[in-house]
């Protein structure tokens, strides 16, 4: 069973690249008598020690999520921004979004000759005021603002923006719950800006100096129309990464989560990514090498107001992780 009201919470929380502090704060109240150590470190990742005998184990997710900084403000209030992370223009036209203090708007777009030209500066942001004074007491320059969120659930799957990845921070939320044995020291990461450039998961690893790297992510299916000929697929369970433009997971890791799928009766399928990366991509190359892999949620419309999960496929993720771990 999924907990929907602790996810919606978790995904419904702020916390754009570099202004995590509202969602790390939710996530420390759920784990914190859950592990015998919490550490936030100067760049903002929460580290969440559970201590064991064995070798040190770091798995990461990233809780920060994509989102846009105000650069301008014209005479009439109308907002410009900037894009922080992978965002796409022509998706984001007509998206309601939120500031940190609550301010709502909408993303609208000068008027254009030819929409298949629509970029970042030709859009701005509305959010209903007289003019730049007016707006000035709303919203600042730098400010940031994410997508408003809506959660939806079906018996099969969830829909939401910020699964990316908010999914995996309630995976590492739940494997900490359950865990009550574990052979490997663990630490379980919260990063920061990895929509940004992987940036908290390299200094999390350099501090922790782990034996083995495991990162949670969502990864791209190829299960709609006329997409491109890769494997992933939602249903078809969790996914054990083989390589991203990021990481070729070392084999002894990949080998051991497929034999333990098999084992267990876990569906599983493997994920070849051309493109993108995870935390893993920076875990591996900490200091002098890290032993790294990572298990993937399929997810269908990554970086759009409506990505979607299968219920199913996060089970066998949360499943497949936990055996791992003891």
């Amino acid at each position: 069973m999924i907990d929907s009201n602790l996810l919606k919470k978790i995904v419904t929380t702020y916390g754009p690249s570099s202004r995590e502090e509202i969602i790390r704060n939710l996530i420390v109240n759920e784990i914190k008598e859950y592990v015998d150590e919490i550490k936030i470190d100067a760049l903002g990742n929460l580290i969440a020690h559970k201590m064991g005998s064995g070798k040190k184990m770091m798995i990461s997710s990233h809780m920060d999520q994509i989102g846009l900084m105000v650069i301008d403000i014209d005479e009439k209030g109308f907002i410009r921004f900037t894009n922080i992370g992978g965002i796409n223009p022509n998706l984001i036209l007509g998206y309601r979004v939120r500031f940190e203090n609550g301010t709502i708007g909408v993303i609208c777009s000068e008027k254009l000759e030819d929409n298949d030209k629509l970029k970042i500066e030709k859009l701005y942001i509305d959010i209903g005021t007289d003019g730049r004074e007016d707006t000035m007491k709303a919203v600042k320059i730098g400010d940031i603002c994410i997508f408003q969120n809506e959660f939806i659930e079906t018996e099969k799957v969830i829909i939401s923006p910020y699964l990316d990845d908010r999914i995996g921070c309630y995976i590492l939320i739940e494997t900490i719950k359950n865990i009550t044995s574990n052979s490997y020291d663990l630490y379980f990461v919260f990063t920061v800006q990895e929509e940004v450039g992987i940036r908290g998961a390299k200094t999390a690893a350099f501090s922790i100096d782990p034996d083995i790297g495991l990162a949670i992510d969502v990864t791209s299916t190829f299960d709609t129309p006329k997409n491109e000929k890769l494997s992933v697929k939602l249903f078809n369970g969790a996914a054990i990464k083989a390589m991203d433009y990021s990481l070729i997971a070392d084999k002894d890791i990949k080998n051991s989560l497929i034999e333990l799928a098999e084992k267990t009766g876990i569906k599983y399928q493997i994920e070849v990514l051309e493109h993108g990366g995870t935390d893993a991509g920076a875990i591996h190359m900490s200091k002098s090498g890290v032993k790294t892999g990572a298990i993937s949620v399929p997810c269908r419309y990554i970086h759009s107001q409506s990505e979607m999960v299968s219920k199913d496929d996060v089970k066998m993720c949360l499943e497949l992780i936990k055996l791992y771990i003891k």
